[in-house]
């Protein structure tokens, strides 16, 4: 007998509840079954020695788990198989022979949940009364596999779309297949009814259709609710809380339920109705619990509160200066601060005390007890022992407590004793140095330690060294006392009496020396910007702490870092509030060293260009006035967006400027080239052209060039504008204003909306003329204005600072205003350093009929001007008012329109 080996083979059977088996593309098997039935997969397999079987699923391992059922078993047996198990699922067999058998089988879990009705309303005035809105939508939504469909009834009434004109039906473009929309339009009193939303997968699997019934009167609105607790809610630990959440409001009656923002609520909770208890609360209890109404109208309401658990924790202490570490130790003399913080919730109820060896110490002139700022430094309190004695050494604690009572205090323990003080001697540069061990202050003003006794000789004290000769001078000697009235870092050196007595070291403090003292740092909205302030020397060379501040208002502080000599603070991102005077304090014992820096958006000055020294001047182009003048040409020197130029003209010898501000429409780039037509000029002289970068932190650097203008002596004013170009004469559009005026030709315009409105060509009666007009249809409303605005025109005064007789300019247009809802048409004159006059110049309202009428009106400027022409729409859209060719000549007009 002999046994022949052979490589794995696979097949996958089924049994159970399948609704379906199909093959797709010959490779893969599609398995259908109803949600909750029993899944039972079998792997046939074939091969010598017997395969090895396991089952994955989708690019799943060994660790998939499934229900009931081994992974290594042929059989695959899920019972009441779930949605969330469909998917692909692998039997693998081998058997150390070639390569393993895989196959592969795909299990398509078919649902259908009960649909939900969501109602919501329209934007309207009414906001208590839900149902007196115009417009109802009732949103239908169930989750299925396959998707399903849906229908609406209203009663027995089937409702499809177009057999009611108060009824529209539809799948929102984003959710298409999802959902099913009915939107009840111009609700009337038959729409207040039964609507039932009937789900169906059409019997696959056979799965039965469900369906919902909403219910809509005029009494049906959105949930409203009220917390009847306090917010916030500061309870001890093992303290029972009940919250109250009741209804105000909602039709149908609104369900109620509780929320946690710790994902979910404490297992030891109870809720009962809208009453949430929390017996025995924790601090990992603690956080903010809401109340939820919803009724499936509008959105649902929601009330929030926060549960606020009393807690100490063991706080820390340090001592400054730190006597732990080398480079700094405490001497007596100097001021010691002992520190102690403590964590406390809440924060605003922590309670400091201190005592010295168990009795009471209380704040004193030398004792200085201070709490800090809990938004600076929470839960900490200083002890600040000032000119440090002998006496001073003790045991002092800092006890914690919290106001609400409840809470055990807790206490934190700080000696100071002699192991803890060195012999050394500081004092801050300019001041008196203090008395060492047994010394005694000698007078008012001085410092002194005493050296041999009194009945010793007087012997001069003697510095050691490397400031030894220079400190010497300024000491004097008294009995053996060595005093001096100032000191100075050069005195810092180690001093001994002739008498052989013990050496004491005399140290000088002084504040840090930082870098940069005063620095400008221009920077645009929405940009980074870095500050460092850095530290050159200082003693002690331990710096403590730093302080960054915006005009007096503290941004960051914190200590500094022993391993950098350096403190940063950044900008991610600048905005308005961030412009301003930054001061960096660097702070040691001696005082403080203090880096400033300016932060502006203030534009640098900006380049003329090499033309702009012999500007071509003279009529330019058809629209332009006759006393344009092309240059000047700069290109912007960027720091922050420009919004506009501000442009100063003065005549060389003249005291007076004129100016305009040049708007600037967009971004720009940085190096672009930017060209101003100047309409000032009225004389053959030298001028010199001022511009000012304005940015939205304001003026710039300025740049001034002296530009000659070489135009005909007192050129005749005539402009002339028929809107054919793009740049349209200059005009520009008010800001203001409700919209703007739109330039269109007849060839270009549609008309389809507003048929029986607008002109049919321009004045001429061209197709291809432009010309401008106001487009009245939606969304403009009634009395909405448009108004477009003139460039500047100049008033050329024999005497330049004043007019006594200002001469007549005629300013002519054609308009065309037809239609039946025809508005107003309004011509303004808007003076320099002036608002629009009150009231227009010419006026005209109503429908003229479809032809082109010429309007002329005689104005007397007494500064430079501009002529407004607005529009204001009626009331419906066959409304469009248009004009074209817009003049102005000097003179007063002599052929006025005849009046009709």
């Amino acid at each position: 007998f002999r046994t022949y080996e052979s490589p794995p083979s696979v097949r996958i059977v089924h049994s159970g509840h399948a609704c379906n088996v199909e093959e797709e593309r010959h490779a893969e098997r599609v398995y259908t079954i109803r949600e909750g039935e029993t899944l039972e997969l079998t792997c046939l397999v074939t091969g010598h020695p017997r395969p090895q079987i396991r089952w994955t699923k989708t690019a799943g391992s060994v660790s998939d788990r499934f229900q009931d059922s081994s992974v290594f078993n042929e059989t695959l047996h899920i019972a009441k198989i779930l949605r969330t198990q469909g998917g692909r699922y692998y039997c693998k067999a081998e058997n150390g022979l070639g390569s393993p058998a895989i196959k592969s089988i795909r299990v398509d879990v078919y649902y259908l949940e009960d649909p939900v009705v969501t109602v919501h309303q329209s934007i309207g005035e009414a906001k208590e009364q839900f149902y007196y809105e115009r417009t109802v939508f009732l949103r239908c939504v169930a989750n299925s596999n396959p998707p399903v469909r849906y229908s609406w009834h209203r009663g027995r009434e089937v409702l499809t779309q177009g057999s009611d004109k108060g009824v529209e039906i539809y799948e929102p473009f984003f959710t298409q297949g999802e959902t099913k929309i009915l939107k009840l339009k111009n609700l009337r009193p038959q729409d207040y009814a039964n609507y039932s939303c009937v789900a169906s997968v059409r019997n696959v699997c056979g799965i039965p259709d469900r369906s919902v019934i909403f219910r809509l009167t005029n009494k049906t609105a959105s949930p409203s609710i009220k917390l009847l607790v306090e917010d916030p809610i500061v309870v001890n630990p093992g303290q029972t809380v009940s919250l109250v959440c009741i209804t105000t409001g909602g039709e149908p009656p609104p369900l109620l339920t509780w929320i946690s923002s710790n994902d979910s609520l404490p297992q030891r909770s109870v809720v009962k109705g809208g009453t949430l208890t929390l017996p025995a609360i924790t601090s990992d209890e603690a956080g903010v619990y809401s109340c939820v109404a919803s009724n499936n109208v509008g959105n649902p309401a929601k009330k929030s509160t926060t549960i606020v658990v009393r807690a100490l924790k063991k706080g820390r202490f340090w001592i400054t200066p730190d006597p732990y570490h080398n480079d700094d130790n405490i001497q007596i003399g100097r001021e010691v601060k002992i520190s102690c913080q403590v964590e406390a919730t809440p924060p605003e109820e922590l309670t400091f005390g201190w005592l010295k060896n168990g009795r009471a110490l209380r704040s004193s002139e030398r004792m200085v007890i201070t709490q800090t700022d809990p938004d600076i430094s929470p839960g900490t309190t200083n002890l600040d022992i000032i000119d440090l004695k002998f006496t001073d050494f003790g045991t002092y604690t800092c006890v914690a407590a919290l106001k609400g009572g409840g809470i055990p205090e807790i206490s934190i323990d700080v000696n100071i004793s002699s192991t803890t003080v060195s012999p050394h001697l500081t004092v801050a540069r300019g001041k008196v140095a203090p008395c060492g061990p047994r010394g005694r202050h000698s007078g008012a003003g001085v410092a002194c330690f005493q050296g041999a006794p009194s009945h010793h000789p007087v012997v001069p004290g003697r510095p050691r060294g490397a400031h030894a000769g220079r400190a010497h001078a300024d000491w004097r000697s008294y009995h053996g006392v060595l005093v001096s009235v100032m000191v100075s870092p050069e005195m810092t050196a180690s001093y001994r009496c002739q008498t052989n007595q013990p050496v004491v070291e005399l140290i000088v403090q002084y504040p840090p020396t930082v870098e940069p003292v005063n620095t400008e740092m221009r920077q645009g909205l929405g940009r980074p910007v870095v500050m460092t302030c850095r530290v050159l020397r200082a003693h002690p060379s331990r710096v403590l702490r730093f302080e960054w501040l915006l005009s007096n208002r503290l941004l960051h502080a914190g200590a500094f870092d022993a391993q950098r000599d350096e403190t940063e603070y950044t900008i991610r991102s600048l905005n308005r509030d961030g412009w301003g005077e930054y001061t960096c304090n660097v702070i040691n014992e001696a005082g403080a060293g203090k880096c400033t820096f300016q932060v502006t958006g203030k534009g640098y000055a900006s380049e003329f260009y090499y033309d702009t020294l012999q500007p071509r001047c003279g009529r330019t182009g058809p629209d332009l006035p006759a006393s344009s003048c092309s240059g000047p040409r700069w290109t912007p020197n960027m720091v922050d967006r420009i919004v506009a130029y501000r442009l100063g003209i003065r005549q060389m010898g003249l005291q007076r400027w004129w100016e305009q501000e040049i708007p600037v429409d967009g971004a720009i780039n940085k190096g672009e080239l930017m060209t101003h037509n100047l309409t000032e000029l009225m004389k053959p002289e030298s001028y010199e052209v001022r511009l000012t970068p304005i940015t939205r932190f304001g003026e710039g650097d300025s740049t001034i060039r002296i530009i000659t203008y070489s135009a005909p002596v007192n050129p005749h004013l005539k402009f002339h504008c028929s809107f054919e170009e793009e740049t349209i004469c200059m005009f520009t559009q008010d800001k203001n204003d409700d919209f703007d005026w739109t330039r269109h030709s007849a060839s270009t315009r549609d008309t389809k909306y507003t048929p029986n409105t607008g002109p049919s060509g321009d004045r001429t009666d061209s197709k291809q003329g432009f010309y401008m007009y106001i487009e009245t249809s939606r969304p403009r409303k009634d009395g909405d204005q448009a108004r477009l605005i003139s460039p500047f025109f100049n008033v050329a005064p024999k005497n330049p600072y004043g007019i006594n007789n200002p001469p007549a300019y005629c300013f002519g247009f054609f308009y065309h205003m037809y239609g039946k809802h025809i508005g107003t048409l309004n011509a303004h004159l808007k003076q320099k350093g002036q608002t629009a006059s009150e009231a227009p110049v010419w006026s005209l309202n109503g429908n003229q009929n479809d032809r082109w009428k010429q309007a002329k009106v005689s104005i007397r400027p007494t500064a430079s001007f501009q002529v407004v022409l607005e529009g204001i729409r009626g009331p419906g859209i066959e409304g469009d008012i248009a004009i074209d060719d817009v003049t102005l000549e000097e003179g007063e007009c002599r052929d006025p329109p005849p009046s009709e």
